[in-house]
């Protein structure tokens, strides 16, 4: 008989559903393995209007009517507070701050955070949460992350009650500040930062389905994230930053960054866990610190996984995912 494992309804506190016609696949492969999911702004048009978050709510769960949604808006500009209060109300928890042309759809992004203060102060005043982008325009790719740390301090300092998130943390550097800073400061971790070093992209040779921003880095790095979340560290939860593009944006000239985790992350995270012989921990990663840390309540369904093989496909929805083609151990059987 095969060997079972049931945990909470997963949490994605950082993914990308993207919009048009492929929005529809992207978000029912979510719904597939996670109950509830934070979806990013860098959609183009970005979301960052009252009007654009509620239309942009109503159609991932036209898609995926299962799936319980959370939003983002993009940091372009500074916002008064009515603007702010009618996202909140349309389902925003969270603003996004992406510096200026780091990543997906970044071209209006903030080239100063300073010159956005006025809205990070009225975040502060509304309970919202700052998610960033951590990393430096213009600094050495694998630099960037460690560069935009002194940006986070101050923040911490300017804005003391203000919770924060720095996304997808992949350095030794972000980790430890995360750890020294007050408890309102927290970091998501993906899937790809896990188990990914820099020679997973350009090592024996290109792989450009594993780049992503920001870059895994050394071994090092990849040390530091592991031992953060395997140590049950309430700070760091799982935001898997899936970010899917079609096989021919990843495959080309100049290809886009992002890695597609969304329809694998879980089953990878158990044998990660397992191998780690931290089981234990895996249910707060996935469906409890992040809840804890956004106040919202923890997921009460459960979800149920066998102890199966299957070979990831090649591609899913026109894209092609994190480890497509090898065997994963665990598979998810979800209400």
């Amino acid at each position: 008989m095969n060997q079972k494992l049931t945990f909470p309804l997963p949490d994605d506190f950082h993914i990308h559903l993207r919009q048009g016609k492929d929005l529809a696949n992207y978000a029912k492969s979510a719904a597939q393995q996670f109950g509830r999911v934070l979806a990013m702004p860098n959609t183009e048009p970005p979301i960052n209007s009252p009007e654009a978050v509620k239309k942009y709510r109503e159609e991932i769960l036209a898609a995926a009517p299962n799936l319980e949604v959370l939003l983002t808006f993009k940091l372009n500009k500074n916002y008064t507070e009515q603007e702010l209060l009618d996202m909140k109300k349309n389902g925003a928890v969270a603003a996004k701050y992406y510096p200026l042309g780091v990543t997906t759809n970044s071209q209006d992004g903030i080239s100063k955070i300073e010159d956005i203060y006025p809205t990070i102060e009225l975040l502060e005043k509304l309970d919202l949460v700052l998610c960033l982008h951590g990393e430096e325009p213009g600094a050495f790719c694998l630099d960037r992350e460690k560069e935009f740390l002194k940006h986070l301090e101050k923040l911490c300092k300017t804005f003391p009650n203000l919770r924060i998130v720095l996304e997808h943390v992949s350095s030794a550097d972000a980790v430890e500040l995360v750890k020294k800073l007050p408890q309102n400061i927290a970091a998501t971790v993906t899937v790809h930062h896990l188990i990914l070093t820099l020679n997973d992209i350009v090592g024996d040779s290109l792989c450009p389905q594993n780049f992503c921003k920001p870059l895994p880095k050394f071994p090092k790095d990849k040390a530091a994230v592991r031992a953060a979340v395997f140590s049950g560290n309430k700070k760091f939860f799982l935001g898997t930053d899936s970010a899917p593009h079609s096989l021919e944006k990843k495959e080309c000239l100049c290809g886009a960054a992002g890695v597609y985790s969304a329809p694998v992350a879980i089953p990878i995270l158990i044998e990660e866990f397992e191998n780690e012989n931290k089981l234990n921990l895996l249910p707060d990663f996935i469906a409890g610190y992040g809840a804890d840390f956004y106040k919202i309540p923890r997921q009460t369904k459960k979800a149920t996984y066998s102890k199966e093989e299957w070979q990831i496909p090649k591609t899913i929805d026109g894209a092609v995912p994190l480890r497509a083609g090898q065997t994963l151990k665990w598979k998810a059987n979800l209400p």
